[in-house]
């Protein structure tokens, strides 16, 4: 399913507080003052980190491909007094009226692109819209088999109205060769007597190793470092223009 249609309606509203992790600012203010401004984070979603990177000041836009999640970043840019510059584009599609010193991705986003072909219209995206001397940060991850006892395990939150919020992993297929995992995830909210519950393919893709850096010059973007995070299993790719022209 494209990343456009899976982050909608009851899955926008739940993806908050059901998501595992959060993305703190710190690590991408660092980069970004490093890289310089102005910035672009890709896949922006509804807003972390780029509220809390607009809350210290920094120059930095997002783009997304959901509506959905772009309006829940407005609204919570609103509620918390921070002026942001959201745009709603394919990450494969960027046609964007500004360039950026510093490009980057939140955590692994890029895994979520489908394929290699589409992963190189995101690549020259990226190259089109770096300044002369940008940079651009790239989290990529091997995402390993959900255990077969987290099959069917319900996760749960609150939502503000008092709703039981749940999302849990209904099946999952892995082919080797494509380099996808495709899961289907289960979310429900429940309230009084009413319950919705969807169900949505979440696929992820990978690398080959070298895969991701033939990719990179094949769109003019020369890798400068390669680098695990302190999170673990998530490599850091930095990317600048192989040729100015």
């Amino acid at each position: 399913m494209d990343p456009a249609d899976f982050y909608t309606g009851i899955v926008a509203e739940l993806y908050a507080p059901l998501k595992a992790v959060a993305q703190e600012p710190e690590p991408y203010a660092a980069f970004v003052r490093e890289a310089g401004s102005p910035a672009l984070e890709l896949g922006c979603g509804d807003g972390d980190p780029l509220l809390g990177l607009r809350r210290l000041g920094l120059d930095v836009d997002g783009v997304d491909s959901s509506a959905d999640m772009l309006e829940r970043c407005r609204l919570r840019a609103r509620e918390q007094g921070v002026e942001v510059v959201v745009h709603r584009q394919r990450m494969e599609a960027l046609d964007l009226p500004r360039r950026y010193r510093a490009v980057f991705l939140a955590g692994p986003t890029f895994n979520l692109l489908p394929d290699d072909t589409v992963a190189l219209a995101a690549l020259r995206g990226i190259r089109h819209h770096l300044a002369e001397g940008g940079t651009a940060l790239v989290p990529l991850f091997v995402p390993s088999p959900t255990p077969a006892e987290q099959i069917g395990r319900v996760r749960t939150a609150n939502g503000a109205d008092g709703a039981e919020l749940r999302v849990s992993v209904v099946s999952e297929e892995r082919d080797e060769a494509a380099r996808t995992q495709t899961t289907v995830l289960r979310y429900e909210r429940r309230h009084g007597g009413g319950t919705s519950v969807v169900d949505r393919d979440w696929v992820l893709h990978w690398y080959a190793p070298g895969g991701f850096e033939a990719l990179a010059a094949a769109a003019g973007l020369a890798v400068v470092s390669a680098a695990d995070s302190s999170g673990g299993g998530v490599r850091e790719y930095r990317l600048r223009a192989a040729t100015w022209r």
